[in-house]
């Protein structure tokens, strides 16, 4: 948009258009090109090999497994598949890049023209292009803090693969930035390719925005944003960008393209570089790096491998399970939060119930401890059998609630534990029957108003049966006796 286009936009309303890059760290055990370890957390510079450290000679070769998991990202976000694709080095120079380039991919991408859907915040759904997704290796790691006179390399990181997927300008907000962010950390999640710890650098963030008047076409001069370390952050730097931007051009200004990083601690936005023309990053093939070839064979074994993802499985929850919207967005929310859940499902009657004792009791624990769901300590079969004694009324509510908590530390089953409680309830007619027939012969009063219409009695006799068995009877079955009995009488 030229600088003529605004000089009249002091008070014009605008409209934001954000399109994002997210490098996704792959889980081989190996690197993209050596056969050295892809652990993150290692001591500096162990995990290298003479291929990391740049040193003349060493020749590249391909990890199988960034090509699967690239081609099962692609298969999961919509996109076509190339049978035919290309590396590329990118030549730039930097300390943490120590061969001078980064082996990726450039105008031949593997994976291309696809898509995700998102909830937007009235109910709707919204569909965000994917341009591509690409292969690259990462660079090393730059650590400015730890020598007051010198920045330190740590090579560890160079060589990790990655995937990078960039879309379309299709996000309109801060606010679709970040639902689109927390859909593709659950796929990469789902299909276990990346652990999307956005803390820890497995997931980054890079956006650029632009605004434009409203019902402009051209998109406007944008900027790019970097050092976005959690979702939140990316959510809150777009935010003040976009305000940043619209404040320039209401004051005459022109925006600058240019690369901002985000401070989180000052929570604005500070100048890293300009970027009056586009990096020459002077492409060429890789010469060392056959084309990667994609069969129709290798599209199907990989397809058969794909896991059902978040968002059919949540569908599932709601039209097989009876589940509400809401609860079925939470416990897919993450792959090992819906298996532990369908887990506990097998052994119990209701899946309600099993979505209850897991979104309350469960969660709660998690968040208090704060953990994950594979690290709870009570196996899906044994919360199974906790429920399934409610469920055959074996066991009160409270009752349910003390075994449970019993469970965090104790390794013995749901049974045995309210049996050494003395929590079961007792469901034999014989032994309460003489109760039954004692509170209805005290209370004759009681029992024509509850014949006259006043059920709510119903409470203050099963409250007299409890307190005689020391709360160990079956209200259900006590309530369902009265009932009988009460009518038999008054026939």
């Amino acid at each position: 948009m030229e600088a003529s286009a605004l000089s009249d936009l002091s008070t014009a309303e605008f409209e934001t258009v954000i399109g994002l890059e997210v490098h996704a760290q792959l889980l081989t055990q190996s690197k993209a090109f050596a056969p050295v370890s892809n652990r993150f957390g290692n001591e500096p510079n162990t995990n290298v090999t003479p291929l990391c450290l740049g040193h003349p000679g060493t020749l590249p070769v391909l990890n199988e497994n960034l090509v699967n998991y690239i081609v099962k990202m692609g298969l999961a976000t919509n996109c076509s598949i190339a049978p035919k694709s290309i590396f590329a080095r990118k030549n730039y120079f930097y300390p943490d890049m120590p061969k001078g380039y980064q082996i990726s991919q450039f105008d031949k991408p593997i994976c291309h023209d696809g898509y995700i859907d998102i909830e937007l915040e009235d109910g709707t759904t919204k569909r965000i292009r994917i341009k591509r997704i690409h292969m690259e290796e990462d660079a090393g790691k730059s650590i400015h803090d730890m020598d007051p006179y010198n920045t330190l390399v740590d090579l560890n990181r160079a060589g990790t693969p990655l995937i990078e997927i960039v879309t379309e300008p299709d996000i309109s907000s801060p606010q679709e930035a970040y639902a689109y962010l927390v859909k593709i950390k659950q796929i990469v999640q789902y299909l276990g390719i990346c652990d999307g710890i956005m803390e820890e650098g497995s997931l980054r963030c890079d956006a650029n925005i632009s605004i434009r008047p409203v019902g402009e076409t051209q998109l406007g001069i944008r900027t790019e944003l970097k050092n976005m370390n959690s979702f939140r952050n990316v959510e809150r730097a777009l935010i003040y960008e976009i305000d940043r931007q619209q404040r320039v051009v209401r004051g005459g200004g022109k925006i600058i393209q240019q690369t901002l990083l985000w401070d989180a601690n000052k929570m604005e936005t500070r100048q890293m570089r300009s970027k009056e023309e586009a990096h020459d990053y002077r492409y060429f093939p890789e010469p060392d790096i056959p084309p990667v070839m994609v069969t129709e064979q290798m599209l199907q074994d990989l397809r058969a491998e794909l896991p059902e993802l978040p968002e059919p499985r949540k569908l599932r929850f709601v039209s097989e399970m009876g589940l509400s919207l809401t609860d079925a967005e939470i416990l897919t929310d993450s792959r090992v939060m819906a298996d532990y859940f369908e887990a506990v499902c097998k052994g119990v009657k209701s899946a309600k119930a099993a979505a209850n004792m897991v979104l309350s009791e469960v969660r709660r624990v998690l968040n208090e401890q704060g953990t994950e769901i594979d690290a709870f300590p009570i196996e899906p079969g044994r919360l199974a059998e906790l429920v399934r004694l409610k469920e055959d009324d074996v066991i009160s509510s409270s009752a349910m609630q003390t075994v449970f908590n019993t469970m965090l530390t104790d390794q013995r089953n749901a049974q045995t534990i309210a049996k050494e409680l003395n929590l079961i309830q007792v469901s034999d007619t014989s032994f309460l029957e003489p109760m039954v027939d004692k509170v209805l012969a005290a209370n004759p009063d009681k029992v024509q108003a509850y014949l006259g219409g006043k059920t709510g009695l119903m409470g203050f006799f099963v409250g007299q049966i409890m307190q005689q068995s020391q709360g160990k009877a079956n209200p259900k079955l006590v309530s369902e006796m009265i009932t009988k009995k009460i009518h038999e009488q008054g026939a």
